[in-house]
C-alpha cells in the first residue's frame, strides 16, 4: 500500500536537490522517472514480505535485496535519454562500498543514483510502515549527517537537509 506514494515522493525530493545543484529541466525529468519507478524491482516480492508487521530473516532480505536487480532487468531494455536503468540497478549503493548489489564506490555510482539514494531513504524514514512508526524530521537529519560521506555523498545530504528543514517541501 505505501510503494506509490513512496515512489512519488523519492521523485518529489530528488527532483528538488537536482534542481538545487543545477540540474537542467530535461534531467531534472530524468530523476524524476527515475523516482517515480525505482523501486520496480519489488513487483517480485511477495507480499507477505513487504507488508510483514516485524522485521524479516536473512532469506527474506536477500529477496529484497534482488529488487534492485530486477528493476534493471525490467528497464534495462527501455531506451530512456537519462541513466534511469542506473538509478533503478544503483539506488541502494553507498559510497563507501558497503551497499548492494555490486558493491559500488565513489564515482562508480551515478550521480542520479547518488541522489536517488538519499531521496529513497529519506522518503522511507518519513513515512509509516508495517513493522516500525515514521520518523521525526530531527531523526532523519541526525541519521543522513551520521552517514555523510560514508554512505551518502555529502553535497547531496548537505542539500537535502537545506530543502527538508526550510520549511517549503512537505515529505
Amino acid at each position: 500500500p505505501y510503494t506509490a506514494g513512496h515512489q512519488n515522493r523519492v521523485a518529489r525530493l530528488a527532483v528538488a536537490i537536482g534542481a538545487k545543484m543545477g540540474f537542467s529541466d530535461d534531467d531534472l525529468e530524468g530523476l524524476k522517472i527515475g523516482g517515480l519507478i525505482h523501486d520496480i524491482g519489488k513487483i517480485q516480492i511477495p507480499a507477505e514480505i513487504l507488508n510483514r508487521p516485524g522485521p524479516v530473516n536473512e532469506f527474506e532480505r536477500l529477496i529484497v535485496q534482488e529488487h534492485t536487480t530486477v528493476g534493471y532487468d525490467i528497464i534495462s531494455t527501455v531506451d530512456f535519454p537519462w541513466p534511469v536503468a542506473d538509478m533503478v540497478l544503483q539506488h541502494h549503493e553507498n559510497i563507501d562500498g558497503s551497499g548492494y548489489p555490486n558493491g559500488l564506490k565513489g564515482d562508480e555510482i551515478t550521480l542520479e543514483s547518488k541522489i536517488m539514494a538519499v531521496a529513497d531513504v529519506v522518503a522511507a524514514m518519513s513515512e509509516y510502515r508495517p513493522y516500525r512508526d515514521m520518523f521525526s524530521i530531527a531523526d532523519i537529519v541526525s541519521l543522513i549527517k551520521q552517514e555523510r560521506g560514508k554512505k551518502f555523498e555529502p553535497e547531496i545530504v548537505d542539500i537535502c537537509i537545506n530543502i527538508i528543514q526550510g520549511g517549503s517541501f512537505n515529505l
